[in-house]
């Protein structure tokens, strides 16, 4: 009873079998057919390496959501270089809510050259070039994103020329931490001091004539500092026309969060807009010369996870590729064949009929004899 059962059970799966084997002695090879393999087998060999290429690269994916924190501080990275001296400058910032941070909170005042030497030239050049190469190509922001922590810092290179030159400019440098509301942050002449109606420089002691905002935005960000993510203003450098001019960037601060294979952190990305204009009272042109910094923080957060495709999914895509390459392989090739014989056979029918036989009679025929044994012979 069981051999019965077994059998019972054999013979209901080979019924159940969607691959059924034919013989070889049944299955006939052709040229065409061996050259439509070979296509087919080059075809999705490349495409093979293709998928696994996809497979192994990633994406960005980039979710956005109200940002809920209005509690933290928010940290500012700094890094300029102003064509005046330390003593004629003062740095600091004040927001809506009438909060004054000074420079003395977290900011170094260095006495520097202001023109670079040729090696930091060559770097600005090529800070540049990547700025104008990230305004055409946006998608480059997803490769910076993906080699944080592993590009190079973008600070700039020690001077190596050993220059006798007098400190002629002021690189004020450092970082602060201000509330996360709309605020301003500039740099003018004369230090700042507390002013029970918000705050006040003094520049009364400073000539007109040595004026000079002409200056080097070397960084600028926002929240954590991350070495090899490049800025909008990084490499930014501007030469006044006048002594008295004013030097406006329009800033909007997004909260991210960056998750990445290699590194999670909270930072913020910026958009700016710039304007300048020379301060000119008769003229109508009113305000401070300085560099004046007005940011804003976006309700909005956005995060920005690096995904990769699952291998399920590359299974499933390379399986695509395989049975479909097959598929339409062999059913290019059966129609082939199909239109290859309807012309040949409309060819020899044509020759069939344009052949004639005489008859004893005198009449034609132009149908082929038979060909029998004795007509051999």
């Amino acid at each position: 009873m069981r051999r019965l059962n077994r059998k019972k059970t054999l013979n209901l799966m080979k019924e159940l079998d969607a691959f059924p084997k034919v013989p070889e002695s049944y299955v006939e090879t052709s040229a065409s057919g061996g050259t439509v393999s070979l296509i087919a087998f080059t075809t999705i060999a490349f495409l093979t390496i293709m998928e696994f290429t996809v497979y192994r690269d990633t994406w960005m994916k980039y979710e956005y959501e109200v940002d809920k924190d209005f509690t933290s501080k928010l940290r500012i990275n700094i890094d300029i270089t102003v064509a005046m001296r330390c003593q004629y400058v003062g740095a600091d910032v004040l927001d809506l809510a009438e909060t004054m941070v000074a420079s003395a909170d977290g900011l170094i005042y260095e006495p520097v050259i202001f023109d670079l030497s040729p090696q930091q030239k060559e770097w600005q050049r090529m800070l540049q070039l990547i700025q104008s190469r990230l305004q055409e190509e946006h998608s480059l922001q997803d490769v910076i994103f993906k080699s944080a922590f592993k590009g190079a810092s973008t600070a700039p290179p020690p001077r190596e020329d050993n220059s006798l030159q007098s400190p002629d400019a002021c690189r004020i440098h450092g970082h602060l931490y201000v509330n996360k509301v709309a605020g301003n942050f500039h740099i003018t002449v004369g230090k700042a001091i507390p002013h029970p109606r918000g705050h006040a420089h003094l520049a009364a002691l400073v000539s007109h004539e040595s004026y000079n905002f002409s200056h080097r935005i070397d960084h600028l960000s926002f929240g954590e500092l991350i070495p090899g993510i490049i800025n909008p203003l990084d490499g930014t450098e501007k030469i006044a026309s006048d002594h008295n001019e004013m030097f406006q960037y329009f800033i909007t601060v997004v909260p991210t969060k960056l998750h990445t294979y290699k590194i999670s952190a909270e930072t913020h990305q910026f958009s700016v807009t710039e304007r300048e204009r020379v301060i000119n009272h008769a003229a109508g042109s009113h305000g401070v010369s300085g560099i004046f910094m007005k940011y804003d923080i976006s309700s909005l957060m956005v995060t920005v996870t690096e995904e990769h495709m699952p291998f399920w999914q590359f299974l499933v895509r390379l399986c695509g590729i395989i049975g479909g390459i097959f598929s339409t392989t062999g059913i290019l090739h059966g129609l082939g064949r199909f239109v290859a014989e309807v012309i040949f056979c409309r060819f020899k029918l044509g020759s069939y009929r344009s052949t004639s036989v005489p008859l004893p009679d005198g009449h034609t025929s132009n149908h082929l004899p038979l060909i029998t044994d004795n007509s051999t012979h």
